[in-house]
């Protein structure tokens, strides 16, 4: 079965490059397709942080994984199946992040801590809600901590 998404808005400035780590420090603007206007974004700004679901679009179809790979090429880090990593070789290329707001201006959302390179298309924004978020202890195995040491670190 097959879907069609279209983007709703863009990546404004941040990294031009998709680099691992270091993603607090970075400020980016989400600014909406002209058939948006800013009453789409009303409210918004009342929030800490919005989750942003976007496309990894410069990833080219023949590095997309479906099976088992090793996070970050890293052997001595086990062999995962991609729906247990969050890498951008996904099979249908989707990016979901949640960072900060900064402000809400007309239809532009700037954010911080967005790990998306500047173009990237956006297909979703939604405000985080704590009742949305994890109820209960949360696990992860040793590597995937390993990996996010320096990820967000600004």
């Amino acid at each position: 079965m097959a879907f069609d998404i279209e983007a709703i808005a863009y990546v404004r400035g941040g990294r031009a490059e998709a680099v691992d780590d270091d993603w607090d420090h970075e400020t980016a603007v989400i600014e909406l397709e002209p058939r948006f206007g800013p009453e789409a974004l009303a409210g918004l700004g009342d929030f800490s942080h919005a989750e942003i679901a976007f496309v990894f679009d410069r990833v080219s179809p023949d590095k997309i994984e479906t099976g088992a790979r090793h996070p970050r090429n890293r052997a001595d880090w086990p062999l995962v199946g991609i729906f247990a990593q969050r890498g951008k070789n996904r099979p249908n290329r989707i990016g979901i992040t949640v960072c900060r707001i900064e402000k809400v201006e007309g239809t532009r959302l700037h954010v911080r801590g967005l790990d998306a390179i500047d173009g990237t298309p956006v297909i979703d924004i939604k405000p985080v809600l704590r009742e949305f978020l994890p109820r209960g202890e949360i696990r992860q195995p040793d590597w995937a901590g390993e990996l996010m040491a320096g990820y967000w670190r600004a």
